[in-house]
């Protein structure tokens, strides 16, 4: 079957053509019933569940299957599957697969909050590697060959490897292959969170994706950044060490037993649509994404700085923060991915060569948003951020351990110290400042407040209003 089929898309449109009667759920009934405006109505029609001829994505043998083949096929995987509650339920089914209750588990300290979520479920024990700081995204980068073995020597009964690539920021780096065999020779596997690298299959100027470098399990968010809807995703497994059947398993424990069939035929479509991209294509999305570059870079102050991945871009304008300049663009109509202190994220978009940039509309944007920027009062922009601990690192307290002692609500000047009841979560990018678990340290709260301070939004952070952070109690046995 070609890749330019989709097999589900084009069920869904068969169904649709029958006019047929919903006497089943949903109980908006292709949309009869619904009181959305009309043109999010419209899409009821295709809203439908597990009927004849529409397969069923826990038990697929139709065409939800051959779809999953193809994506396979595309991604040159053992087995590949649709995942309709993000990639954050593919985090989890790779870790419930791979590890059990207190089996260590190597983890890059900027993972995102459902890596650490499915370790605390699961019981493991998570071994913290933070990464080099990348001096030219201002963000933690990378894990590199040495950390990876560094952490193997020091734990040589690790069940599993879970590294993120690329970053958020489009953090690639070069040495993700020797890491991945290096971490096989020693019979572990390698799990990858790619959240970010759905469309690295398009080859050229984009980095090789982790499932052609040999990773063994890798999770993409097709939502992210190939034209899939929110929540629809993509787990691939290629391994000698973990059995498909078992995240098969795990994936019909953890996914919705109702599942979207919209977000399944987008991601049908997404999948069909990165195996279009042609070399054409790429070479037209580059010259017109080095045009935008060089416009915004000849009409206006911003600093644009480029990352591994070309979809992504960093924007910064000296004096400001992100958080000033994401208000700035904002209040001129225009959204951009997250802010952080020293930049805003701007995800492009994958085009083809007749879905052109909106190059003008873009840049007057940028432009109108110059004058509102000179508003705001210029800032000292923060030195220490994000405040982890350097090398490995491990939690003080289990997270079990803290729900059996209990926690208390302390001033932030008095936590220095103490154990965290509960993580601290700039969100997004969702990668936790504090893990439940950790020792507070001052760089922490300094961290916290300078982040706040600048407009950042926090999860975890309940009474931080009022100066209070949730931290463990003193354990009796420690007071005696």
């Amino acid at each position: 079957m070609s890749q330019l089929n989709r097999p589900l898309v084009e069920a869904l449109q068969d169904f649709k053509a029958q006019q047929p009667l919903s006497f089943h759920v949903p109980g908006h009934k292709h949309g009869i019933l619904s009181t959305l405006p009309r043109d999010m109505r419209s899409a009821l029609a295709y809203d439908v569940t597990e009927l004849t001829g529409l397969d069923d994505l826990h038990e697929a043998e139709g065409v939800i299957q051959e779809a999953e083949k193809l994506l396979s096929t595309l991604y040159r995987s053992t087995r590949s599957f649709f995942l309709v509650n993000g990639s954050t339920v593919g985090n989890l089914a790779m870790l419930y697969a791979t590890c059990s209750y207190g089996d260590t588990v190597i983890v890059q300290r900027n993972a995102h909050k459902s890596v650490f979520n499915a370790i605390e479920l699961i019981g493991a024990k998570p071994v913290l590697v933070t990464p080099p700081w990348d001096d030219r995204t201002l963000t933690p980068g990378v894990l590199t060959y040495e950390q990876v073995n560094e952490a193997l020597k020091e734990f040589p009964h690790a069940k599993a490897v879970v590294l993120t690539y690329p970053t958020y920021y489009g953090v690639a780096g070069n040495e993700l292959k020797g890491i991945i065999e290096s971490c096989h020779a020693q019979q572990v596997p390698v799990l990858v969170d790619e959240a970010h690298g759905a469309h690295f299959i398009a080859g050229g100027a984009f980095p090789p994706s982790a499932i052609e470098l040999g990773a063994d399990i890798v999770v993409q968010s097709a939502h992210k950044t190939l034209p899939a809807m929110t929540m629809g995703s993509f787990l691939h497994v290629r391994s000698d060490f973990i059995d498909e059947k078992n995240i098969a398993h795990y994936l019909r424990m953890l996914q919705s037993s109702s599942p979207s069939y919209l977000v399944l035929a987008s991601l049908d479509d997404a999948r069909a649509y990165i195996a279009s991209f042609t070399k054409e294509d790429h070479l037209e999305f580059m010259a017109l994404r080095q045009t935008f570059i060089d416009e915004v870079k000849r009409q206006t102050s911003y600093e644009v700085v480029e990352t591994d991945d070309p979809l992504k871009l960093l924007v910064r304008s000296g004096g400001y923060s992100g958080f000033q300049l994401q208000r700035a663009f904002e209040t001129v109509g225009m959204y951009v991915e997250l802010a952080d202190p020293y930049q805003v994220l701007i995800i492009l978009p994958l085009t083809l060569q007749e879905t052109k940039f909106p190059l003008q509309r873009w840049l007057k944007k940028m432009h109108a948003a110059v004058p509102l920027l000179g508003k705001e009062l210029q800032v000292t922009l923060p030195t220490a951020l994000p405040a982890w601990p350097t090398g490995i690192s491990t939690l003080d307290k289990s997270p079990s351990s803290i729900k059996k002692i209990g926690h208390e609500w302390i001033h932030i000047e008095e936590a220095s110290g103490r154990v965290a009841a509960s993580s601290l979560i700039p969100y997004p990018p969702g990668i936790p400042l504090l893990l439940t678990g950790e020792k507070i340290t001052a760089s922490h709260m300094n961290a916290l407040l300078e982040l706040v301070e600048m407009g950042a939004r926090v999860q975890g952070a309940d009474r931080l209003s009022e100066g209070k952070i949730a931290v463990m109690k003193i354990d009796s046995e420690e007071k005696r």
